[in-house]
């Protein structure tokens, strides 16, 4: 039986520990070191970067790893598999060759795309593509998204390794994929090794967010050793698809029965947990605690994957913005309805001109205050509009005049406007999805 592949996690999210690579690539050996940068929010975060500056779109603290971990991934043979390239996964790899030019090296990057819907989206939804929000039921209708993205699995991953890439780069991949990939690359599997692929699902999903699998937001956290600093999974893969769940010795945290469990249920629902490439039924999955810091995975039953693939979709719905007032003393009630009356007496409109608004009271306030800070409620009111005029200056200039005709010890004011968007969940039919692998200039075409 070949050797397990030792798969190292780097990254739970955009913003997580800019050093964990380097910490992962000298911590000890490792064969694949692999990231998670992407979330619903962060491809909306992406879209929003991308307007202000086209070359953009992607992971750029990615790009800041491979510059401090590359020559040595190169030097040990560690393969280097991440979704950091969110919305431009070519970008992302361009970016990264810079890198590779400036530290002289030489490395074989690929990147996989398809998952970007958005230039096929006028096609798929003439094809009859609805794209129903999957929790409502409602229509996409006329809302003019700026992302949609389908989830991916790891085949494009494995046709790129196999193809000799030393840095495989995807846009929104899901994240187990990126455990999936490498596995069924290094270890020979088809699409319809079921338990193998549920195997590495399961692998995948306990590594992806960091170092929850190792302590961090873990419940019984007095039980976790060294979380001033803990070091981030690995999942040592084996050709039968089980797994342990572990860590390099010398880096703080805890891998046990309980943080891993704790992260397996994270982010599921049914026992059956889908995923592009597999069906990983999680109640069958098996938990034994081998060694310190070793967790057996064995038993993981598979089933085909279903018929479509998730989309993640975003829009812009307006601008908002949110003021907040301070309030102390006696009559905190009094005081804030007070407030609120005067404001929406102010507006143009009132409360109902604006298409949302939110008003919260929260009384962090404490009778007879030894402390300024505990002596302080706060009046929260957000308002939400499509036009950005009506929730900019002209809010927030009726904030301010209430300043000394209001109520007594008027103090706070307004933060500034904001854009936001909003989260649309929807499917596709995976047989119109395909991934395209680009290795070496050369462009090939994997089913989903």
């Amino acid at each position: 039986m070949a050797q397990p592949l030792r798969i190292a996690n780097c990254s739970g999210f955009y913003g997580d520990r800019l050093a964990a690579a380097q910490e992962m690539v000298d911590g000890g050996p490792i064969d694949v070191l692999t990231g998670d940068w992407l979330a619903e929010l962060t491809m909306l975060i992406l879209a929003k970067n991308q307007m202000r500056d086209p070359a953009s779109g992607y992971a750029r603290t990615f790009v800041t790893q491979m510059e401090h971990v590359m020559g040595t991934c190169l030097d040990r043979g560690i393969k280097v598999v991440s979704n950091a390239g969110g919305l431009s996964p070519a970008g992302c790899a361009a970016a990264v060759q810079e890198v590779a030019d400036k530290l002289g090296l030489n490395p074989s990057i690929a990147y996989v795309e398809g998952d970007d819907l958005m230039p096929r989206l006028d096609d798929l939804r003439a094809a009859g593509v609805g794209f129903e929000n999957f929790d409502t039921g409602e229509p996409l209708g006329e809302h003019q998204v700026i992302t949609a993205n389908a989830y991916i699995g790891g085949w494009g991953m494995a046709e790129a390794l196999a193809a000799g890439a030393d840095i495989v780069i995807t846009g929104r991949s899901t994240d187990a994929a990126l455990v999936v990939g490498p596995a069924a690359w290094r270890h020979g599997w088809a699409r319809d090794d079921w338990d193998r692929l549920a195997g590495a699902v399961v692998a995948g999903h306990v590594i992806e967010c960091g170092a929850q699998a190792t302590g961090g937001n873990y419940s019984f956290f007095q039980e976790v050793p060294g979380l001033e600093h803990p070091g981030f999974p690995i999942a040592e893969v084996a050709e039968d698809g089980s797994s342990i769940i572990t860590k390099h010795d010398s880096h703080g945290g805890l891998v046990s029965v309980g943080t891993v469990t704790a992260q397996l249920l994270y982010e599921i629902a049914g026992p059956e947990y889908l995923n592009p490439d597999v069906t990983a039924r999680f109640d069958t999955i098996a938990l034994a605690e081998e060694a310190p810091n070793r967790v057996r995975v064995t038993g993981v039953r598979g089933q085909p994957p279903p018929s479509t693939l998730k989309v993640s979709m975003n829009y812009l719905g307006g601008h908002r913005a949110t003021v907040t007032l301070m309030l102390t003393g006696l009559d905190i009630d009094e005081k804030a309805a007070l407030a609120e009356r005067a404001l929406w007496a102010s507006t143009p409109g009132g409360r109902e001109s604006f298409a949302d608004t939110h008003v919260q009271l929260i009384r962090s306030d404490q009778d007879d205050p030894a402390t300024n800070e505990v002596a302080v409620a706060q009046l929260r009111i957000t308002v939400k509009d499509p036009d950005e005029r009506k929730v900019g200056r002209a809010f927030s200039s009726k904030v301010t005049e209430l300043a000394l005709a209001n109520y007594p010890g008027f103090f706070g004011g307004p933060g500034g406007t904001q854009s936001y968007g909003v989260y649309w969940p929807a499917l596709v039919p995976r047989d119109l999805v395909w991934q395209e692998v680009v290795v070496g200039g050369n462009r090939t075409v994997v089913e989903s």
